[in-house]
């Protein structure tokens, strides 16, 4: 039985985590599995097969740090990766994959000549950093620490050739999809239809980290411009992050706590999906966007902006894509609440996931 080692940041409530804890549940019969993670205690672990080991660097979770502690991290892991990863992590793996961008990428590049090297990217590489000098920094240390390993693997089709543009590095690249556990999500939805929801206005809900790229601070703007025009709606954000006060702030100047609710963090956000009106995701860029892939499971009308989530919309009929705009998303929502346009109608049949081939090309990764 192969041993494979996955590296994350932690297994708190996110998308590339959840799409980890469904990845090794579905191969821990096939082979040996254990996830390393930096920061430990995160939520997602407790769902985790039995057959599954967890190691963390630090046994605590990343919201007890102190700022001052959240900064050096990256940068404690980044100069001493040798050292932590002959202590922590170097072991008779078959193969080491670096599940997400950051320090755990970093720290599994160091050379190990027994272990195979496999490097995940959910992100829009080309976005994620920013554009300063320091982000500029990072891409060229990024570079050679992204040569360091064997394959690729992108969530995207749009984030491979983005990251190509940028990095051109020699490596085996692949795209593959997200896998996900489908009967899960529909069961975790029917598990209430109590979500507290205003039955007579319109009600979108999006699901994401309060941090820049998510644009949460460009929706307040649009939701309390509409609200001024007298067109009545709920917007319910799942998710914490950074921004968190900020936009606490902002509701609060605009007088919208009615009608824009900062939901927090939810370990079962699947009813308020299953129960919304639409499913939003109106970023300022994706890497893919899995919670779209659940809300194509819940059969929900979709709205995104138009950045690489589309390649997860794509065929799915009920999906409305928006020019990246304040502007233009302003527009399309207006146009919904306006129309009262509810959709209400079913598109299963669009709403196959093909896990299975999922899966196998993760097994052919493997097997190599």
């Amino acid at each position: 039985m192969k041993k494979l080692l996955f590296g994350i940041t932690s297994l708190t409530l996110g998308g590339a985590e959840r799409v980890l804890v469904d990845l090794s549940n579905a191969l821990c019969d096939k082979y040996d599995i254990t996830i390393f993670t930096i920061y430990a205690q995160g939520e997602l672990e407790k769902q985790l097969s039995k057959k599954i080991k967890v190691r963390s660097l630090y046994d605590i979770q990343y919201n007890e740090l102190t700022n001052g502690k959240k900064k050096i991290v990256p940068l404690k892991i980044f100069l001493n990766k040798k050292k932590i990863y002959k202590k922590y992590i170097c072991d008779n793996y078959d193969i080491e994959i670096a599940f997400l961008e950051g320090p755990i990428t970093r720290l599994f590049s160091v050379k190990n000549k027994n272990t195979r090297k496999i490097a995940w990217i959910h992100n829009d590489i080309s976005e994620v950093f920013g554009n300063d000098i320091k982000a500029k920094l990072k891409r060229k240390i990024d570079k050679k620490i992204y040569s360091k390993y064997e394959t690729l693997v992108f969530v995207s089709q749009d984030n491979k050739e983005k990251f190509k543009d940028i990095y051109k590095v020699k490596n085996k690249k692949e795209v593959i999809y997200n896998y996900i556990d489908k009967e899960n999500i529909i069961k975790k939805a029917n598990l209430t239809s109590d979500v507290g929801f205003d039955k007579d206005t319109i009600n979108f809900v999006t699901v994401a980290r309060l941090v820049p790229q998510k644009a949460i601070d460009r929706l307040i703007n649009i939701h309390t411009k509409l609200i001024k025009e007298g067109l009545r709606h709920n917007i319910y954000v799942i998710g914490d992050g950074p921004e968190k006060e900020k936009l606490i702030k902002m509701i609060q100047n605009n007088q919208i706590q009615s009608t824009f609710h900062l939901l927090g963090k939810k370990e079962n956000p699947y009813p308020y999906i299953k129960n919304a009106d639409y499913f939003c995701l109106l970023s300022n860029f994706e890497g893919y966007g899995m919670v779209l892939e659940e809300a194509k499971i819940l059969d929900k009308p979709i709205v995104i902006t138009d950045t690489a989530a589309r390649e997860a919309v794509n065929n799915y009929q009920r999906t409305t894509i928006l020019k990246n705009s304040e502007k233009e998303i302003y527009e399309g929502l207006r146009k919904i609440i306006v129309d009262k346009d509810i959709d209400n109608s079913s598109n299963r049949i669009m709403n196959r996931y093909c896990n299975d081939q999922i899966l196998k090309k993760v097994i052919q990764l493997i097997e190599k």
